[in-house]
């Protein structure tokens, strides 16, 4: 019953085109059929690629890569401060044009999100023609290109907007799904990074055929929890609702230095910086916490992060750098050198802390 329910939903899953950077190019003629990257530093230190355009995709130059790499795959590669105020804006225009068709939307980040139009404000009735009315007011409107996926569940219709970018749509009915899936690669499949999808392969696990040749009870004894999702999935069920309310958990920023900081002085100054955009950020939306966390990733890579909580809700910019500061001082610091620092503030609910308290987690970033 529940699979014929999920035959019944026309999911749409809307993504954006390189979305910083398509936005560069559309504001700045001079970067326009050249390879850019939003984020990172032309001297290959300071942070990572945040998006790249086509351009320099075709170079292997991808999001989250280091800078550094990012060079020496394309040695011409004009890097671009990103302009988040403006993305946002965008975003926002874009979540306007969905509305146009449905109110249920559950937005991933600013340049992708699901849409559940089962039943569309216009009475359309067609998911494909929703979607093609969709890219063409993007296109349109603000001269942005968008893919799109559309099909019965998130998880295909995801999948089938990544399928033609850029520009592209793509459509997987029910009566294709399963098969879809049997033939799709272990490492598309939700939840499977490298790690995992290397286990599949040395258990001779490459596609969706393969994993649907286990029993529900293998599947989640290799991979727990997940397993019983596989095991749905490769028959085409995806019973996940799209969540229009997708609520906030925290608001953060951070920074990566061009350069190690060595000084406390220093370190403080760039504490300030970033506290004032998680502020800003927090007054934007209007939220209060009682958590601050405050992220430090050495020259070495690993990777701190500390934690101070309070019985009242806190916004302020003084308090929020101010605490932020205890926290840094309150580490052993001991001459390391610090290449990134960030600050988040959670917790904006109700929680049973009569004190403040600080707990301190050392992880290793790969």
């Amino acid at each position: 019953m529940e699979k014929e329910n999920n035959k019944k939903r026309k999911i749409i899953h809307i993504d954006m085109d390189a979305f910083y950077a398509s936005i560069e190019q559309r504001d700045n003629p001079l970067y326009r059929g050249k390879p850019i990257a939003v984020g990172g530093s032309p001297q290959g230190r300071g942070g990572v690629v945040a998006t790249a355009s086509y351009e320099a995709r075709k170079f292997g130059v991808r999001s989250a890569m280091s800078s550094k790499m990012a060079v020496q795959l394309c040695p011409h590669l004009i890097f671009v401060r990103p302009r988040f105020d403006v993305y946002k804006e965008v975003s926002q225009r874009i979540r306007n044009i969905f509305l146009r068709y449905t109110d249920i939307i559950e937005p991933l980040s600013l340049d992708e999100a699901f849409l559940d139009v089962s039943e569309d404000k216009q009475q359309i009735g067609s998911a494909l023609e929703i979607a093609k009315q969709i890219k063409l007011a993007i296109k349109e409107e603000l001269q942005l290109t968008a893919s799109a996926g559309v099909s019965i569940n998130k998880f295909v219709a995801k999948i089938a907007s990544d399928m033609n970018k850029p520009d592209g749509m793509t459509f997987i009915g029910p009566s294709k799904i399963e098969r879809f899936m049997e033939s799709l690669p272990v490492e598309k499949f939700f939840g499977v990074g490298k790690v995992t999808a290397e286990k599949m392969k040395k258990m001779g696990l490459h596609t969706g055929l393969d994993l649907k040749k286990l029993t529900e009870g293998q599947l989640v004894k290799h991979f727990g929890k997940a397993g019983k999702f596989y095991y749905q999935i490769v028959r085409g069920i995806d019973n996940r609702e799209v969540q229009p309310y997708r609520e906030t958990k925290s608001v953060g920023a951070e920074d990566t230095f061009p350069y190690d900081l060595k000084e406390l002085e220093d370190m403080h100054e760039e504490l300030d910086k970033i506290a004032k955009v998680v502020h800003d950020r927090l007054q934007r939306h209007g939220l209060r916490g009682r958590t601050i966390t405050l992220k430090i990733k050495y020259h070495d890579f690993k990777r701190v992060t500390r934690s101070l909580s309070f019985v009242d809700p806190v916004d302020d910019f003084k308090t929020i750098s101010e605490f932020s500061k205890k926290l840094l001082n309150a580490t052993d610091l001991d001459g390391k050198k610090i290449r990134l620092l960030g600050i988040s503030i959670s917790n904006f609910h109700d929680i049973k802390v009569k004190k403040a308290e600080a707990s301190d987690q050392l992880s290793l970033e790969l």
